[in-house]
C-alpha cells in the first residue's frame, strides 16, 4: 500500500505542476493578447480557474500524504506516547468524517451538474465538482493507511523539546 501511495502522490505532484504550467501559459497569453492585440482567449479565465481548483485539491492530497499541512504540536508534544497516539487517532477520525462530508457534497453537486455546461468552454460542470470526489477518496485511503500505521505504534510527531536537547 505504501509503495502504491508513493507512486500515486508522485503522479499527483506531476499533474499539479503541469496544471500550474498550463495556467501560467493561458493567463500570460491572454494578458499579452488583450493588451497587445486587443483580443483574447475566450475560455482562458474559465479553464485557468478550473485548473487552479484541481491543482489545489491534488496538492492537498500530496500535502496530506507528506504531512505538509500547517499544524502545531504544542499540546501533543507534551503528552505521553499513548496520549499522542490517542489525539492523532481522534484527529484522523475527524478528518475521515470531513472527507465523508466533502465526498457526499461533491457527489451531489456532480450529479446535479452532469448535464449543465460551462458558459465559455461548454464542458460539463461535473468535471469541476468531481475534484472533491477525487480528493475525498484519495484522502480516505491515505488517512486509513495513517491510522493503521498509528495503531501499529508509529507516531509521526516531532520529538519534544526535552528529547531534542
Amino acid at each position: 500500500m505504501k509503495v502504491f501511495l508513493d507512486h500515486y502522490c508522485r503522479l499527483l505532484k506531476a499533474m499539479a505542476v503541469v496544471l500550474l504550467a498550463l495556467m501560467v501559459v493561458l493567463v500570460f497569453s491572454n494578458v499579452v493578447l488583450r493588451y497587445a492585440f486587443n483580443s483574447g482567449i475566450t475560455v482562458a479565465e474559465e479553464l485557468s480557474r478550473w485548473m487552479f481548483m484541481w491543482m489545489t485539491f491534488l496538492g492537498s492530497i500530496y500535502a496530506l500524504r507528506e504531512h505538509q499541512h500547517l499544524g502545531t504540536d504544542t499540546l501533543i508534544s507534551r503528552l505521553s506516547p499513548r496520549g499522542r497516539q490517542l489525539c492523532l487517532l481522534v484527529a484522523n477520525l475527524f478528518m475521515l468524517w470531513v472527507c465523508w462530508l466533502i465526498f457526499s457534497g461533491s457527489l451531489a453537486q456532480t450529479r446535479l451538474n452532469w448535464n449543465v455546461s460551462a458558459p465559455s468552454s461548454g464542458f460539463s460542470l461535473a468535471w469541476f465538482y468531481s475534484a472533491g470526489i477525487v480528493f475525498s477518496v484519495s484522502a480516505v485511503v491515505i488517512l486509513i493507511e495513517q491510522i493503521i500505521s498509528l495503531l501499529r505504534g508509529n507516531i509521526p510527531v516531532s520529538a519534544t523539546a526535552e528529547e531534542q536537547a
